[in-house]
């Protein structure tokens, strides 16, 4: 079994490498084919170790070397195969398998397609190190590399320039890519102190043995790990105020998108406060900030969502949202249930996300929904998958979300938490809404395109099948709902619902459903017969605040990057008034130096003996003075 886990590990690697052999030569199709079959092997692997874990209840813990030896700190390069991290290496390498061969598609005329896959494959590579890593310093190394990673392929098209556009700012690919990194390291920043504190506090990184000490530590020092700890998880998962670098990133190919939202880089934060239970569990301060927050944001994500134009922002707003629904399950104490969630999200989210790029395909990369309409007749089968995932994450019965969010609304409810109960159920009404207006003013209606001559045409055949996976775990993942509780509780806490939530059960699903819906119900009422545009509304306060984000993006601007920005030149001139000058000063008075006594290499032997009399009077007089002060 050993075997397998380093297969599951670095195939992606090796697809990575092979891929960028044929970096700096034109497109080879096979380097697609070989990179996807080399992912479907880790997914293969992955998969055979998640069943034997299953029926043997047996964790692979495997040493491929030392790696940090330093007097009493050693961290090796150990890796495990245990419940959660099974968990995460079947989604992240299934969504990741489908995601290589719809891009060998989506790419097709890209002439950067062999280095678009090199950067896909070292992706996943970077994302399996993180998960797979037995110790929290090989966790950071693989959460760095799906940085880096993200860095590449947001700004893969790093030669587009600015573009205004009617529905989005003015932003190159290379500005959302610097504006994602830099946002992730404010963020690490966070994440590195808290391994500073436990290391200090410890003596060691690996989980195992930190987790054992966790009852001889006070609590504040556990208290400030986690809030660290915490940091870095909001700036992987886009938590506000972290929040405005994932939108922008959909300046990325969509592909990327799908990747970053389904299964990879933006996982990783839940999967941290996951992995990092037993410290979050007995830090009841920080757990509650943790759902508070994710509550605020699944809800602040959703109202962006409501109003915007660009297909697939709104997709990405409604990851930032399921992130935050994730969050509150992580801090209510439910982590199983928030694994679930994110397992099941990663399958209608890569649909959405693929479709959505189906979409762009046959539009010739026009991404206004408020340019669409009626393509369910030029694309059938991307109308398929988009309604199918998008009921999903609306949560209707009895596909994946249904199962996943009401879990997480039914925590909410089982620790009495009114207030988060009430925003959650609203935050899924919103969630069902403006997932059906962006069907229905993108595939029903009147075909507007037409006024903008574009003719659109479905996707590849080969395309659509390779994404029927998703749509089949889309609709069936809830189901296992038991069977994964079952599974997970072997490593993660159990959390049941008291009687009285069980009772009430029945209930509490029939008001979600019924916001969801209503949600439905609405859009229907409002969109699928077109668009009709109220001016009244979109002058309004409420629609000018939501479209603009409620203007964080310019507060940023005028309060964070501006005043930084002044203060990087007020900086430069400093140095080159004040540093610099001062250097070419010192430069200045040796040169002239030089330039004055270079009379004294005459070449006469007269002029040397009497700088050798100078020399010598002038070393007599320092050995004199030298007397006096002594």
């Amino acid at each position: 079994m050993e075997s397998l886990v380093y297969i599951a590990l670095f195939a992606p690697l090796v697809s990575s490498l092979f891929a960028g052999l044929f970096a700096m030569t034109p497109k080879k199709q096979f380097v697609g084919v070989i990179s996807s079959l080399l992912l479907f092997v880790s997914f293969a692997a992955s998969a055979i170790l998640a069943y034997h874990i299953a029926s043997t209840n047996e964790v692979i813990h495997v040493k491929l070397m030392d790696w940090i030896v330093v007097g009493g700190l050693n961290i090796p390069f150990g890796f495990i195969a245990d419940y959660v991290s099974v968990t995460m290496m079947v989604v992240v390498t299934l969504v990741s398998t489908v995601v290589h061969i719809y891009s060998i598609g989506y790419m097709d005329h890209d002439k950067s397609f062999n280095r678009f896959f090199s950067y896909l494959s070292a992706f996943v590579f970077s994302m399996l190190v993180l998960v797979m890593s037995d110790n929290f310093a090989g966790l950071f190394i693989g959460w760095e590399g799906v940085g880096v990673c993200s860095w590449l392929l947001i700004g893969f098209w790093y030669h587009k320039a600015d573009v205004t556009r009617d529905i989005n700012p003015s932003i190159s690919p290379s500005w959302a890519a610097n504006e994602a990194f830099i946002m992730n390291r404010i963020a690490d920043l966070g994440m590195l102190v808290g391994l500073f504190i436990i290391y200090w506090n410890v003596g060691s990184l690996q989980y195992d043995i930190v987790f054992a000490q966790i009852p001889n530590l006070a609590p504040a020092v556990l208290t400030a790990a986690a809030a660290a700890l915490f940091i870095g998880a909001m700036g992987k998962s886009a938590q506000f105020p972290l929040h405005t670098w994932l939108t922008d990133a959909m300046e990325g190919p969509t592909p990327v998108s799908a990747l970053i939202h389904a299964a990879t880089m933006v996982t990783a934060g839940v999967f941290l406060v996951i992995r990092a239970n037993p410290i979050f569990s007995v830090t009841p301060e920080v757990s509650y900030i943790i759902a508070a927050l994710g509550t605020f944001v699944a809800f602040f994500a959703a109202s962006m969502a409501l109003v915007n134009r660009d297909l697939k922002r709104i997709i990405a707003f409604s990851t930032l949202s399921q992130l935050g629904y994730m969050f509150a399950a992580a801090g209510l104490g439910a982590y199983w249930i928030a694994l679930f969630h994110l397992a099941a999200h990663a399958f209608f989210k890569a649909l959405l996300f693929l479709g959505a790029g189906n979409v762009m395909h046959g539009m010739h990369n026009e991404l206004d929904i408020f340019k669409m309409g009626g393509l369910k007749k030029a694309m059938r089968g991307t109308y398929l998958y988009m309604g199918l995932a998008s009921l999903a994450l609306a949560g209707i019965f009895p596909l994946a979300g249904f199962y996943s969010k009401d879990a997480i609304i039914e925590t909410a409810f089982n620790e009495g938490n009114l207030i988060l109960f009430v925003i959650l159920i609203i935050t899924a009404g919103m969630t069902a809404f403006y997932s059906f207006r962006q069907v229905f003013l993108t595939f029903h209606g009147d075909e507007r395109y037409h006024e903008f001559g574009i003719h659109p045409h479905e996707m590849y055949k080969y395309v659509l099948i390779a994404m029927s996976p998703l749509a089949i775990l889309a609709v069936i993942a809830g189901w296992f709902k038991g069977w994964f509780n079952g599974f997970i509780i072997h490593m993660l806490p159990n959390y049941e619902m008291s009687e009285h939530t069980h009772h009430l059960a029945l209930y509490i699903t029939l008001i979600v459903s019924a916001f969801a819906i209503g949600g439905i119900i609405l859009a229907y009422i409002k969109y699928n017969k077109g668009l009709v545009r109220s001016e009244k509304t979109e002058g309004s306060f409420v629609y000018k605040l939501l479209s603009n984000q409620y203007y964080i993006p310019v507060i940023y601007e005028a309060m964070i990057s501006k005043p930084y920005a002044e203060l990087s030149k007020l900086a430069w001139k400093a140095d080159m008034k004040i540093v610099d000058a001062l250097v070419d000063l010192i430069a200045k008075i040796i040169y002239a130096g030089g330039d004055k006594t270079r009379g004294m290499q005459s070449g006469n032997l007269s002029n040397y003996l009497n700088w050798m009399a100078v020399g010598a009077i002038a070393l007599l007089v320092v050995a004199i003075l030298s007397l006096f002060v002594a």
